[in-house]
């Protein structure tokens, strides 16, 4: 049927066309060279060093603005002069809008909101805050490798084409992942994921890493917090570097996972590093549980918290006592292996220079960082609000299971005749314990009596790691915190992820918990839910086995000891001696109480009035 004709056209027919209207040309923005020549002219780039080979090569260039020198890397002049730019005008910025900053980490006491930006300290996270943090190239910030629009393994394909990118399949546990290595430059890259092209974009960026110090750019709640004071390493280098140490020196005790004990579900270990490329793992453990109350022992002949992070504690502990009896060795070369020197003024011990402590757990410790990290999605849900208002209080562990609960309201007492009739025991979570570290020290009150307080320089997480929680559970919340002996203070140590996250292993965790320290000849394993080993005897962790060494120490320092007392009778009496100790946790407890984040369990003293008058 044809188109009926339209009126007013003389009577032809009418076909519309529309008319084409004319489009404006947008104007592109200006990038970060045209914008900072906008807010400064006649600025002057100066090209520092060309590195890499001459199809390949990479550009440093500098530029100074009021004073300041910003450095930028590109695989061009022109992409590192912008680079550069990029980094003075972000810092120009940053001046201009200093009243409109985010409050720091440290300031904020309310952890039931959710702020807007994240704090500073978060985002300057992968910053360098001095000249020794790089190892490769002092004082040169990383730029990430999303700046430009090409993703990891493109941009490593177009610094070195035809590389051969190695596929393959392993097991853990009842989870499987992917393994891709590739070599660039004789130098052999790893990255794992739970499917192959994952795993080859950890592999690509962890070559961009080493090879060129490109960084990914991460979310903010995935940067690492940096720690105070000075740093020896990178920080992401150094996570990933805790954390390949540990999981190698695990597979090599649980030969390669195939041992009936290679089930695991947390794993935890302890790495010594005494200068920027020596380090050594001192202790693994595993375990996830806690014993029940009717087997804790009035002897001190049980481990109560088999939680793996709490274990590689005790196995760290265990080792200062080797390290203090190689100090006091006739042999020469093993006196000089110690990594203790006398303290100021003979008074008690202190770690050699450049000694420090890394923690690693394979995910977040229980309780405050780890209960709202899979639940930060980042979009507000209804049940939200209940769940914040829970932020940064103590929580208590499960008996025999897993998970926490938040600690009563009222002060807890429990008794050793309610838990001898099957009352449920009540043990602090990983976190909170942690965060107790960060005050007094990971030593311990026995140990305090020889050493000054020891902290960790950083704390590694496998997965489930959340900048802001992680912070905030470790030792945001408990600030302000007055009334320390000297020599505490509030830890404030790295924290990071790693750059190929565990896998979570969603099997139920096994009923027992392994451990090794340095110089062992075989990995112990503990009943979990009796404390003792397969056998029934006590663990080499137990109080009684501490105890004992103390004892011998204590003796043979008696004329250098910090602590200044009588022998003491009983292991009781040994924790009461030890008055500045006491005292940080004394201040500590109140810190917690008085910001309304609940009261410290314990547990009955029963279990510490114990001597070595009977013979295990």
């Amino acid at each position: 049927m044809k188109r009926p004709l339209e009126e007013g056209n003389r009577g032809h027919a009418h076909y519309y066309k529309p008319r084409r209207k004319r489009q404006r040309l947008a104007l592109l923005p200006k990038n970060a060279l045209e914008q900072l020549n906008d807010l400064r002219q006649g600025l002057q780039y100066t090209l520092l060093r060309q590195s890499g080979p001459v199809h390949a090569p990479l550009f440093v260039m500098q530029v100074e603005v009021d004073g300041r020198f910003f450095q930028g890397v590109g695989l061009t002049k022109k992409k590192a002069k912008l680079s550069a730019a990029e980094l003075a005008l972000e810092s120009l910025l940053q001046v201009c809008s200093r009243a409109q900053a985010p409050r720091r980490l440290s300031v904020p006491t309310d952890f039931t909101s959710d702020p807007s930006g994240i704090p500073s300290i978060l985002s300057k996270a992968s910053e360098l805050s001095g000249p020794n943090d790089d190892l490769s190239d002092p004082g040169l910030r990383t730029p990430p490798i999303s700046s430009s629009p090409k993703n990891s393994v493109m941009l490593l394909n177009e610094m070195r084409p035809g590389l051969m990118y190695l596929v393959s399949k392993i097991r853990e546990g009842h989870t499987q992942k992917f393994v891709v290595s590739l070599t660039v430059d004789a130098q052999t890259f790893q990255g794992s994921g739970r499917n192959k092209r994952l795993a080859k974009a950890r592999a690509a960026q962890a070559a961009l890493r080493a090879l060129f110090n490109l960084q990914p750019e991460q979310e903010p709640s995935r940067q690492p917090v940096p720690r105070e004071g000075p740093q020896l390493h990178l920080p992401q280098v150094l996570a990933d570097s805790v954390s390949r140490l540990i999981l190698q020196k695990f597979s090599q005790l649980s030969y390669n996972c195939k041992c009936p004990h290679a089930k695991r579900k947390a794993l935890a270990g302890v790495v010594m590093t005494t200068g920027v490329e020596q380090a050594q793992v001192i202790c693994i453990s595993t375990g996830t549980q806690c014993i029940d109350g009717e087997h804790l022992s009035e002897d001190g002949l049980t481990v109560n918290d088999c939680h793996a992070e709490v274990v590689a504690r005790r196995c760290l502990v265990r080792f200062l006592y080797s390290q203090l009896e190689l100090f006091l060795s006739e042999d020469e070369e093993h006196h000089q292996q110690s990594i203790f020197r006398r303290g100021e003024c003979g008074r008690g011990f202190r770690l050699k220079d450049k000694v420090q402590f890394h923690l690693y757990v394979s995910a977040s410790p229980c309780g405050d960082a780890c209960i709202f990290s899979p639940h930060d999605t980042g979009v507000e849900g209804p049940g939200d609000e209940s769940l914040r208002r829970t932020r940064g209080f103590l929580r208590t562990k499960v008996q025999t299971g897993e998970g926490t609960v938040p600690v009563p309201w009222k002060e807890p007492l429990q008794t050793w005749d309610a838990l001898r009739r099957g009352e449920r025991l009540l043990t602090m979570s990983c976190s909170d314990k942690m965060a107790r570290w960060n005050v007094l020290g990971f030593q311990g009150s026995l140990m305090s009596y020889f050493t000054e307080p020891l902290y960790f320089s950083s704390i590694i997480v496998g997965s489930l790691y959340h900048a802001a929680h992680m912070s905030r559970a470790m030792y945001g919340r408990i600030s302000p915190l007055e009334g320390l002996p000297p020599g505490f203070c509030l830890n404030r140590p790295l924290l990071s992820g790693i750059s190929n996250p565990e896998a979570r292993q969603p099997a139920r965790a096994p009923p027992f918990s392994e451990n090794w320290t340095a110089g062992d000849d075989d990995v112990e394993v503990i009943d979990s839910t009796t404390g003792k080993d397969e056998l029934g005897g006590p663990s080499r962790l137990c109080k009684r086995a501490f105890y004992c060494r103390w004892t011998q120490l204590h003796s043979r320092l008696s004329s250098f000891l910090r602590v200044s007392a009588p022998p003491p009778s009983t292991y009781h009496q040994a924790k009461l001696a030890a008055e500045e100790y006491r005292s940080a946790q004394q201040a500590l407890y109140r810190a917690l109480a008085d910001a309304g984040l609940g009261i410290w369990v314990k547990k009955p003293a029963e279990q510490d009035r114990f001597s070595l008058k009977l013979n295990v």
